[in-house]
């Protein structure tokens, strides 16, 4: 069925197993977990980590989570989970069996992180402290959204970082963070070489994935709507992104 974008529901996940080996990068706010007013305050389902492993045995280990948070942060919300992962925007990349890949990522600079802070306490929005980066939140009070985007802008770009905008939230990170680095670092191991690789995610950050899949023979799905997007395919929302994946 074509949604409002012009977008296809993409193939059913049993039929696309048959057509060759594929790879699966899942985003976790708003893709596997429902967005909340906090970071913290997200419910995720009970049996989502065991669920998961599941979906990685049925890929043969081709199954990563990609996302802002950082890997721990995740882990602290639903559990262990042996799975190759990619947090803090593809700064930190694991395999399944937890080995590092890539370089060991920096920590935010002091001097950004005080600012940040100041801004989010005059503004009356919230800081959330990462491994490696700052974010700025104000789900809770729009209204001071694009004046938080544009601080986070200036404040990035004086000091050689980068600002990442999603829903309802600014992010600084390190230039070179993308999810689209890390689908590509991630399809250069033995475990996901070859496949066919796909990547579900509902937020701008989610983008680089799609481009990068698309580079590599695959396609993104977009959860919800939004304009303009590279994916090919969309789900409508969270449930139908676990009813997709047949968790």
């Amino acid at each position: 069925m074509d949604s409002s974008l012009g977008l296809r529901s993409p193939p059913a996940l049993s039929s696309m197993l048959k057509g060759g080996a594929i790879s699966l990068f899942l985003d976790f706010d708003g893709t596997l977990v429902d967005l909340a007013p906090g970071p913290d305050a997200i419910r995720p389902r009970p049996d989502l980590a065991e669920r998961l492993t599941e979906l990685d045995a049925r890929l043969d280990g081709r199954c990563a989570l990609v996302s802002g948070r950082a890997i721990s942060d995740i882990e602290s919300h639903i559990g262990p989970v042996p799975l190759a992962a990619a947090g803090s925007h593809g700064l930190e990349i694991r395999s399944a069996t937890g080995n590092p890949i890539g370089d060991t990522p920096q920590g935010l600079p002091p001097v950004i992180e005080r600012e940040l802070r100041e801004f989010a306490t005059e503004n009356d929005i919230d800081y959330e402290a990462k491994p490696h980066g700052g974010a700025l939140h104000y789900r809770s009070n729009p209204a001071r959204g694009d004046e938080a985007d544009r601080f986070a802008e200036s404040l990035a770009l004086s000091h050689g970082w980068s600002a990442q905008r999603g829903k309802c939230v600014v992010e600084l990170v390190a230039k070179d963070a993308n999810k689209g680095s890390a689908v590509f670092k991630l399809m250069q191991t033995d475990a996901f070489a070859g496949s066919r690789p796909f990547f579900i995610g509902d937020d701008l950050t989610d983008e680089a994935g799609f481009v990068a899949c698309a580079d590599l023979g695959g396609a993104g799905i977009l959860v919800g709507e939004r304009e303009p997007t590279q994916a090919r395919f969309q789900l409508p929302d969270v449930s139908s992104v676990h009813e997709w994946l047949e968790l």
